[in-house]
């Protein structure tokens, strides 16, 4: 018996010693590194875990998702170069995708507003088994992927933003 309680104990302690304490982990718990230039979303409802804006079904339904620097950045927005909907990075990273968006969508006061509809996400990411119509209380399957262009220059593609559909 004295046997079987020291087994349980020395395993519950390397068990216990295995785990380890995060550090530096962003609002929403991954080990997410915005790098030199953050670029957050300043319209974010939740992160689960990205971040997350909200639409509803109602009236006109409208998505709304504004990119912005932290202050201690020492950049400025020029533009949001391409947007894509997609289930990954690798559609907003080839130059084989056809972007969301016709025009790059310049940016004032450091910040850079991309608005869309639950309409027109359908027309560009029609209804199909991979990509169900909106329904309440349910994301898009597809998140919003960004190409940032910074004032000087430099492309950052920041965390991708989910839509979480209301009533």
């Amino acid at each position: 018996m004295n046997l079987h309680k020291s087994t349980i104990f020395i395993l519950a302690a390397v068990a216990l010693g295995a785990c380890s304490k995060q550090h530096g982990l962003g609002p929403n718990y991954s080990d997410y590194n915005p790098g030199k230039t953050p670029v957050i979303v300043t319209n974010a409802a939740d992160y689960r875990p990205d971040p997350t804006v909200t639409t509803s079904l109602s009236g006109d339904s409208s998505i709304t998702i504004t990119l912005g620097l932290t202050g201690s950045s020492g950049r400025s927005l020029k533009e949001i170069t391409e947007v894509a909907a997609s289930s990954s990075y690798a559609a907003i990273q080839t130059a084989t995708t056809k972007f969301y968006n016709s025009a790059p969508i310049a940016a004032t006061n450091n910040a850079v507003t991309f608005t869309t509809s639950i309409a027109e996400y359908f027309k560009h990411y029609p209804v199909s088994t991979a990509n169900p119509k909106a329904t309440a209380n349910v994301e898009l399957s597809n998140r919003f992927y960004f190409m940032i262009t910074l004032d000087d220059g430099t492309i950052v593609y920041p965390t991708p933003v989910r839509v979480l559909v209301l009533q």
